[in-house]
């Protein structure tokens, strides 16, 4: 195995980690903040936080962020648009939304989910190859979203809540696999991007249906939530992405769901049950099966960094 390719796949698995890690704990961190925000005006500051951290820090590489933004190519620019329709403005919101009428840790082991969809959207749609351990893998974890459907009782309007939760599972899916398409802007450049102007659009939503800005210290918490949670994250998630390819990404990114459940549990104090446990063994076993299914980075369709 050349050198090189031996560092892609140690360094590509680390960054999916570490975003799943950031982007897992910001689940339910952000449902503590929506007794004081509501759901559009949370989604818009979370990416507000995410765009404005990676923006200060362009200023420490401003040429070399200025020539990432020069070097983008006309045909990433559809990519680049539906990756911020997506992920950046429908998807944090249907979570929102879903948020406050489940508990975080039912949600968290929803966004399982994303996992499923985007390996199947990279393999239907972009052709990326696959595995029988990628196909059970899929079916443990859609089985798995089936079991939680009726999981969490204890709020009304739980199947809405779920169902909002599960469709921004499927809009982050979409999101990456367009995000994969857009490879001529450093990824520090396009998360930046994505959340100063998918930030910018959720606010001018959120004030259009009066919803009003929360505290200003409640605010700034918010921001660093974002900017860990959302910007870190993305930038990490980028950067696997571009060296796996997006199922195998996606794969590894699967820990997030349990690691958000996880702090949902010990912090917020939810309780942990028989339907949540088996469902969440199911989801599991299906990300251990994307984890171990062993492909050729050729064969992956991976991007070079």
């Amino acid at each position: 195995m050349k050198p090189e390719l031996k560092e892609r796949l140690h360094l590509g698995p680390l960054y999916a980690l570490g975003a799943a890690l950031l982007f897992g704990a910001s689940t339910p961190f952000a449902k503590l903040f929506l007794r004081e925000s509501d759901s559009m005006m949370l989604a818009g500051l979370l990416y507000a936080g995410s765009g404005i951290g990676l923006t200060i820090l362009w200023l420490f590489r401003f040429r070399e962020s200025r020539a990432s933004l020069r070097s983008l190519r006309r045909a990433e620019a559809l990519p680049l648009v539906g990756s911020i329709l997506f992920g950046g403005v429908i998807g944090p919101v249907l979570l929102m939304f879903g948020l406050r009428l489940i508990n975080a840790s039912t949600a968290s082991l929803l966004l399982n989910l994303e996992s499923a969809f985007t390996a199947l959207i990279a393999c239907l749609v972009f052709q990326e190859p696959y595995g029988k351990r990628l196909v059970f893998g899929l079916i443990l974890i859609l089985l798995g979203g089936a079991i939680l459907s009726g999981s969490d009782s204890s709020f009304s309007g739980a199947p809405l809540g779920m169902l909002a939760v599960a469709g921004a599972a499927l809009c982050w899916a979409i999101d990456n696999n367009f995000t994969k398409k857009v490879t001529s802007l450093e990824a520090g450049v396009f998360a930046g991007m994505k959340g100063l102007v998918a930030g910018a659009v959720n606010i001018f939503l959120a004030t259009l249906l009066h919803q009003s800005f929360p505290a200003i210290k409640t605010g700034l918490a918010i921001l660093m939530i974002g900017f860990a949670g959302y910007g870190i994250s993305l930038v990490l998630f980028i950067l696997s992405l571009r060296k796996l390819g997006a199922a195998r990404t996606s794969a590894y990114f699967s820990t997030a769901p349990f690691m958000g459940g996880l702090l949902a549990i010990l912090f917020l104090k939810e309780s942990f049950n028989r339907t949540l446990g088996i469902a969440g063994l199911f989801m599991a076993v299906g990300v251990y099966l994307h984890l171990t299914e062993r492909r050729t980075p050729e064969k992956s369709g991976a991007v070079t960094a």
